[in-house]
């Protein structure tokens, strides 16, 4: 512990952002840089607690404390052989991963917790500049070959973890670039790819192979990967939204958001030209109020969107925890992301009936309600509230309400994969019904965090290893972290 009464003596304090008016002109990271003097002193108001329950909140069990003392007294290499220790990619994380070991630490009981993530990315990126990050191949092969499906967080962990134990990685993605979800969802102004760039060529001096352009069932046959390799991870991700059944769902200008946002960034990318779909001039409403639709607001906003509201069907959260709520749970408060900061206007309570259109089928409006919620049997339910039905005018509607799965039945069939009721495949400490291949991430647990990914990756990882060598010298963590609801 580096300053005994630094949580007391120093105040949580993050990087500040760019005016709103003017980092909307571009699709740059929207934060000023943070000296490394001030990152000290965030790193100072660690307690080192006897119970670190940050650990606990975070799904890669990062060794917080630790690092933060090694930030405090500016022992940079130590600082990044503790993070990588336990995350392949602290530079993702320490950029858009909300941080629930934040929530957990225990300064946040009556005071801002200590800013972890802030933390986190300045130790790998002072790594970075001062050398310490370098490519580090294994110093022995053991013959076995792998392939790895899909190029999110959750497959880049695996091969990178695969690869250390001595693999011949493989890995496969059907879009022209790495990275996934990272690349392909979440925008330049949360998370610019260079970043990813980066780190892709790293690995690739390590020895793992990308090939972009190659979806399983078209340019390569599952039959051949099966025959080709002695192991097979899937991480396809929960590629199918969540749709909102309602009348006039169909109309012109009612789309998923992932479509907005991932062509958005193959403009940025140099992929395509421009995006298909453009809010310039219109008004926009945003279904759903997490970070996807979030993303919405920021990228509409930066096409020059005549107007922006964002719905949410439940109500507006409290600005601290309630009783019901109490620390270390994830607190269910208020949060205001970059994106609300730069305009728009938040409706809470309000439930879509129906959009309208006008006879060429382009959407005009959508019809809502206001709604009362309150307790009953233990349970929140609402009521239409009556004489508040109205139609909201709206040129351009996204859909952020979520994913029901990887979306990929055709593939998963062709694995031999069995499907529970829920459309997720089945699966047993990472291994599916086939006995050469593995699943993991929001594939097998359902749509999540990057964080998460990037642990479900790390684990698989451990189990195909453990397949193909009988035991394994990978870091696994407690199995009971990872159970989620499996052959029914």
């Amino acid at each position: 512990m580096g300053a005994k009464n630094g949580f007391l003596q120093f105040g949580r304090e993050t990087p500040v952002g760019r005016n709103p008016k003017e980092r909307i002109q571009d699709y740059k990271e929207i934060y000023t840089p943070f000296s490394e003097e001030k990152v000290q002193v965030q790193a100072a108001r660690c307690m080192d607690c006897g119970v670190p329950f940050c650990h606990h909140g975070c799904p890669l069990g990062n060794v917080i404390p630790e690092f933060n003392d090694a930030v405090y007294t500016q022992d940079w290499q130590q600082a990044i052989r503790i993070l990588r220790s336990t995350n392949n990619f602290p530079e993702f994380t320490g950029r858009i991963c909300p941080a629930p070991c934040e929530a957990s630490c225990v300064l946040g009981i009556n005071k801002d917790p200590v800013t972890i993530e802030l933390i986190e990315k300045s130790i790998v990126e002072t790594a970075y500049e001062l050398g310490l990050l370098q490519a580090a191949p294994p110093t022995k092969r053991t013959g076995k070959k792998v392939a790895v499906i899909g190029s999110g967080p959750a497959g880049l962990a695996a091969a990178d973890q695969l690869n250390q134990a001595g693999h011949e990685v493989s890995l496969y993605e059907k879009e022209a670039k790495i990275g996934g979800l990272l690349r392909y969802g979440i925008p330049d102004f949360k998370l610019e790819k260079w970043v990813i760039d980066r780190r892709i060529t790293l690995m690739e001096q390590e020895g793992v192979r990308f090939l972009t352009h190659q979806e399983i069932g078209k340019q390569v046959e599952t039959e051949e990967l099966l025959q080709q390799y002695d192991a097979i991870v899937l991480a396809i991700g929960a590629q199918q939204p969540r749709a909102l059944s309602i009348p006039g769902a169909e109309l012109q200008g009612v789309h998923f958001a992932m479509e907005f946002l991932g062509k958005q960034n193959q403009v940025i990318g140099g992929e395509i030209s421009q995006n298909p779909i453009s809010a310039k001039g219109k008004h926009v409403l945003v279904i759903g109020g997490g970070d996807t639709g979030s993303d919405c607001i920021g990228t509409s906003q930066r096409h020059g969107a005549a107007s922006i509201a964002q719905l949410e069907l439940l109500p507006k959260p409290p600005q601290r925890r309630t009783t019901t709520n109490p620390w270390p749970e994830w607190p269910m408060t208020l949060r205001t992301s970059s994106s609300h900061e730069e305009g728009g206007e938040r409706l809470y309570s309000v439930l879509t009936k129906e959009f309208v259109g006008d006879a060429e089928g382009k959407v005009l409006g959508l019809t809502v309600v206001d709604l009362e919620w309150k307790y009953q049997d233990g349970r929140m339910v609402y009521e239409e509230i009556p004489g508040t039905e109205r139609t909201l005018p709206c040129d351009l509607a996204f859909l952020a309400i979520g994913y029901v799965g990887p979306g990929q039945q055709a593939l998963l069939e062709s694995f031999g994969i069995a499907l529970m009721e829920n459309k997720l495949p089945k699966s047993h400490n990472f291994c599916s019904t086939h006995p050469k291949v593995f699943l993991a991430g929001d594939m097998r647990r359902g749509q999540s965090l990057v964080v998460w990914a990037i642990s479900e990756g790390r684990e698989a990882a451990v189990k195909v290893d453990e397949f193909l060598m009988g035991t394994s010298s990978l870091p696994k963590k407690d199995a009971s972290l990872f159970t989620i609801e499996e052959d029914r």
